[in-house]
Formats: C-alpha cells, structure tokens, sequence
C-alpha cells in the first residue's frame, strides 16, 4: 500500500491470506504455517482459552500495580509459538476476536471509578482527592490484552513479532475475516503502543547504495510499491549517480527497513516519471553543480502492521536535513507523486450523472461533440469503457482532447473534494498536513499501464518551501486551507465554470 505520500499502505505482501509480512518471514523461524497445536488444522476452542488464559496477565489491583511481578517470559514466548503455529485464516482470526473480547477492559470497575470521579466533583473535594480518583478511572480503561502486547514488546523479538501481529489485525479486518467493535479497538490500542515504540527516537535513518547487503537490496526491490523495480540493473540506476535511497530502522530490528524514500537529484523539478525511472546505465560520477532540486518519487511502507502509524513525514523531514548537509546547493524540494483513485472517482462520476441527469455536464459541449465523434459513440458507456480499458491512450486524438478537460478534473479532484474537510485523496492530504503546495499537475506524466489506469497519466508535484512548511501545514489542519499554485487555482477555476457537478 503505497504511494508518496503513503499509501502509506503498503505493497501487498501477504502470500495468501493473512501470511507473514515479507520483511518479518523469517522470524517465524521454521513454524511458518504449520498445522494447529492440537495436531489439525482448526485448534481447539478449549485449547485456546486455556493458553489465553495462560498467557495474559491479570491487570493488578490498583494499590499493588507498582509492585505486581512481571509474567513469566516463558508465558509470553509460549503465546508466541502458539500463534506463529496457527494456520492462516479462521484460526488465528478466531484467536484475535476472543483476546479482543474477552481480555478488554473491565467495564463495571470503569463504570464504578466513573461514579467515584463524579462524586468527588460534586462534593467537592480537596483537588487530590479528584486527582486520584481519576487517576484510578484511567488505570481501569486499560484492557487486559494491553498487558500481553506490553510483556511481548519485552521480549527479544517481541517487537517484530507485534508488528506482524497488528499486520494481520489490519488485514483481517480489511477483508472482514475479524470484525467488530472490539476487534477494531484493540488493533487502535496495538497501534498507538507500536506509534510510542516506533517513535523518531528509536529509529534511524539508513542510506541504501549498490555497496549496501544483497539482502537489503532485495528488501527494497520488494517493497517498491510505486513504481516496480524490473531487474537489477534498475535496482542499480535507482541507489546509483544522481539518485539518493533512504530507510528507515528501528534499534531493536537492525537493517529491516520499516519504510523507504527513493529521491532523484534533477536541475529541476520533474515533470514525467519516465525520465526518473527508466532504464539507464547508470554514470559514474555525479556533477554537482547540475543538481539544484531534490524529487521525492516513491515512498513505501514495507510492514503492513505498521499502517497508520507516522513514519513517512519523520522520514521526508531527516532526508530533507540529510540532503541539506550533503548537497548544500540543493534550493527546492519537491514530490513527483501519483494520483490514485482519479480515475476510479471520475468514472463513478460519469455513470452518477449519466444515471440521474441522463447528460454529462463534465465536458464542454465542444469537448463532448468532438470526443463522440473520435468514438463515434455521444454515450458515456463508450467513455467508460475506454476509462476502464486504457484504450483512449492508443489514440492521439483522445490524448489531445481529453488533455485539458481532464487536468481541470483532476484539479478539482485535488483541491475540491474533501473528507471530512480535508483533501479526499490520501497522498493531497498527507503532503498538505506536512506543509507542502499543490503545485503543478503534469498531464502524461506516467505512461505505465499503472499510471493510465489510476489517474489517466497524471500526477502532481507537491513543492515543499521550507521556510513555509510550518505556517502551511498549520492553515491546512486548522482552517482546512490548502495552499496552491496559481496553475491549480486557475484549473479549478476552469472546472468551476465548464463543469458542474
């Protein structure tokens, strides 16, 4: 799940449902998906409520929390193999929903500190009266289950494993395997515990080049979800002259890349992906006064359990520095970023005003006469379908009369539609809330069948002013203000006055 900004979810790693991520197979050891503890496939209900039982400790009384002795690590390790053995699929997902359900917090001892705060307000008690009543509120709105993942994360190992857990957790409830409220407040639970353990502090900033591991090289091959390695010899090009590869680790999982940011060294800011990731031989040295511009191009998060947790923003601000101290000349910074969904939400557009308007109102009449004169078809079927096949790249004309009427639709794509107030496509908003400018759509800007397919060859640079990064990002989280060129403004002005939605 990836793109820059992140997906940031990561290429799909999973081989089968619910395997291992790739960068933590081999912790599984030789237990890889083995047949259930009880000798078959599916493990006994009872089997697994006496290991829970086992394994997660009790949540101490609040008087003696300071001094409750640790669990035994054999129990922790024990839950480990126990889970590591579980086939993929039901099993472990039926695992997960019990030790989401059952392991939570104790509602009634929440329900009954909730009283005790209540009633020291209205009493009025001394401020440390209400103090400790609340303090012992927040202590019981811990669950039970937090204790087994705080036990785990001790362990050496622990925090690998954890990680895997969670990606499994994200999986299974994107495909519905688990659900439920429960469920989706413990995976909330693991991920805020994985944010405090995977903060800027502990991780640290790896440059990859040719000399780096073959395993490293490997990983990140593997992990390029934007824009594929081909061979080796791309893998080359790509940590080679004039290109920088940058990942992140963490202390207690040393040279596995967490997430990774691929950057080009230009004269200027890129238009087209094509001239950034083509195959070349890459040169042997590099000419420094040709480089004035850095090109954020691809960013991947290569663990799965680890979505949602901030990563991408810590690792563009520590390469930003990087760069500044290696290549001081460098003046502007910039993304060449994919636009997924564009083409997803244009057809979902075409076939709504098609339904209930029984006309398109997204074209000019000029624009739709002539496109239904190429297609020698005046319904939006035939465009539909054309969107959906990639066919309409094969024909210069289609490229050229689509070309303006879709840059002012992606425009307003970017800068229009919103979720909640915010830039509805993932990758706008996680460079708007870093402080960036909308600054330029490029039309034919990746010619991929991926590209074609996502965003009608489109993508966008987000330039980044380093001087207006923070007052940006400020206006965007606080008044939802995006901050854009004059280029973006003037096509969603177009849009605003040759379409109507």
């Amino acid at each position: 799940m990836s793109r820059l900004g992140p997906c940031l979810s990561p290429r799909p790693l999973l081989r089968g449902r619910w395997a291992a991520p790739r960068g933590l197979r081999r912790v599984s050891v030789a237990a890889g998906l083995r047949r259930g503890p009880a000798g078959s496939s599916t493990a006994s209900v009872a089997g697994m409520e006496e290991l829970l039982s086992r394994s997660v400790p009790p949540l101490p009384p609040y008087e003696t929390k300071e001094k409750a002795p640790p669990p035994a690590e054999l129990r922790g390790a024990e839950f480990v193999r126990y889970y590591r053995a579980l086939e993929a699929g039901p099993p472990r997902a039926e695992l997960l929903t019990r030790l989401a359900r059952d392991f939570g917090v104790d509602h009634g001892r929440v329900a009954e500190f909730s009283a005790k705060v209540l009633q020291a307000r209205e009493q009025q008690r001394e401020l440390g009266a209400l103090l400790q009543a609340e303090d012992r509120l927040r202590y019981y709105l811990n669950p039970q289950y937090r204790g087994l993942f705080q036990h785990l994360g001790r362990l050496e190992g622990g925090l690998r494993f954890l990680v895997e857990l969670r990606g499994d957790l994200v999986e299974g409830l994107a495909t519905k395997a688990v659900d439920g409220p429960h469920v989706k407040e413990m995976n909330g639970v693991l991920k805020n515990m994985l944010s405090e353990w995977f903060s800027t502090g502990f991780l640290n900033l790896e440059r990859v080049t040719w000399q780096s591991p073959c395993e490293v090289l490997q990983k990140i091959s593997d992990s390029e979800a934007v824009h594929p390695v081909r061979n080796w010899v791309d893998m080359k090009r790509r940590v080679g002259s004039y290109r920088r590869c940058y990942f992140f680790s963490h202390c207690a999982i040393p040279g596995e890349p967490l997430i990774v940011l691929h950057v080009a060294l230009t004269s200027d800011i890129s238009s087209s992906i094509q001239a950034i990731v083509k195959e070349v031989p890459p040169l042997e040295t590099e000419d420094t006064d040709k480089i004035t511009t850095a090109i954020f191009y691809s960013i991947s998060l290569t663990q799965q359990g680890l979505q949602g947790v901030e990563l991408g923003t810590y690792l563009i601000k520590r390469v930003v520095k990087e760069l500044q101290k290696e290549l001081p000349q460098i003046k502007a910074f910039s993304t060449l970023s994919p636009i997924p969904g564009f083409t997803k939400w244009l057809v979902g557009l075409l076939s709504s005003q098609t339904k209930e308007l029984e006309r398109n109102e997204l074209f000019t009449e000029s624009e739709w006469q002539e496109i239904s004169e190429i297609t020698g078809d005046s319904t939006t079927e035939t465009l539909k379908k054309l969107l959906n096949n990639n066919e309409w790249v094969r024909s210069e004309k289609l490229v050229k009369v689509f070309h303006l009427p879709f840059m002012r639709l992606c425009a307003w794509y970017l800068y229009g539609e919103k979720h909640r107030g915010y830039a509805l496509n993932p990758v706008a908003n996680f460079h708007l809330q870093n402080g960036s400018v909308m600054w330029r759509i490029n039309w034919m800007a990746d010619t991929s069948p991926r590209g074609i397919a996502a965003s009608c060859g489109m993508m966008v640079n987000y330039r980044y002013f380093l001087e207006d990064t923070a007052s940006n990002s400020a206006a965007y989280l606080g008044t939802k203000q995006i901050k854009a060129s004059e280029q973006v403004l003037s096509l969603v002005s177009q849009f605003q006055q040759n379409s109507k939605l």
